[in-house]
């Protein structure tokens, strides 16, 4: 019908059709979306949460919910496989909602998936488990440039980072650790189908340090963390991917839940924005 479609109906009436079915869609989604929000945003932690087939452990609705909303909607993680068992890093793995993602559409994905926060790394170990995944392999360690134990500070849901990378405005209460790091370099020793870093102000540092190694990574997709205090990083990063051969595009993913992108547009010390940068080995 629509090979057919496409030969009968002049130009300009696809483009009417193709608008109306994107319109439709998009009620679709923002329905469904409007559903789940309610459903989880107060769920208390610990609560069993249906996810297409799977079933996911939450730490907190609201963090669920943005998760499920970033990663199986807008599928910001999303690549194309050039084979049947890609691997994937995947460094900040929170509680596994991107592993289950990649296993979703990859089920025979290789994964090695970080997370150095212990109030979160049981949750990430069950919902690997309890769907079954095999072929994830998880490292309860935080990426750093030095392969170390240093103090990590951690609100339990969502936030965290290392001491050294602290915001400048950090909430009270959050819970301090020590936590072992490893370096990312040490996992580039054989192609890596796709790299997905979230890893809440440390990206410059652990990417610098694994400059000479990141020709084995095809793509990736890296979140970059502008928030008071931290040293301003993101042109040494996009310089860094230029020089090793990586073509990129930035985007700022969710100006529903990333204020500091809308217009309009302001710079001051308090300041706080997320960036997506989605890089790709130039063929």
């Amino acid at each position: 019908m629509r090979l057919i479609a496409h030969e009968v109906l002049p130009t300009g009436v696809r483009r009417v059709i193709r608008r109306v079915l994107k319109n439709v869609d998009g009620q679709r989604t923002s329905l469904h979306l409007a559903r789940l929000r309610r459903k989880v945003w107060t769920a208390k932690p610990g609560s069993l949460v249906k996810c297409l087939d799977m079933h996911v452990r939450i730490n907190d609705g609201p963090n669920f919910y943005v998760l499920y909303k970033d990663i199986f909607i807008h599928r910001i993680y999303h690549f194309e496989a050039q084979r049947p068992d890609p691997l994937i890093l995947d460094c900040g793995s929170n509680i596994g909602m991107s592993i289950l993602y990649f296993k979703h559409v990859y089920p025979q994905a290789r994964i090695i998936g970080f997370e150095p926060d212990p109030a979160v790394f049981p949750y990430l170990e069950e919902n690997i488990s309890r769907n079954g995944l095999k072929g994830v392999q998880l490292t309860q360690a935080a990426l750093s440039a030095r392969e170390e134990v240093l103090t990590f500070y951690s609100d339990g849901k969502y936030g965290s980072c290392l001491a050294e990378h602290l915001p400048a405005d950090i909430p009270e209460g959050w819970t301090k650790y020590e936590v072992p790091c490893v370096r990312l370099r040490d996992y580039l020793n054989e192609p890596v189908d796709f790299l997905k870093m979230n890893i809440e102000g440390a990206e410059w540092e652990v990417l610098a340090d694994s400059a000479d190694r990141l020709h084995m990574v095809r793509e990736m997709v890296i979140e970059y963390h502008h928030l008071p205090g931290l040293s301003r990083t993101l042109h040494k990063v996009l310089t860094l991917l230029h020089e090793q051969g990586f073509e990129y595009l930035i985007n700022d993913f969710d100006s529903e839940t990333n204020g500091g992108v809308r217009p309009p547009f302001r710079l001051m010390p308090e300041s706080r924005y997320y960036l997506l940068i989605y890089a790709k080995q130039v063929d």
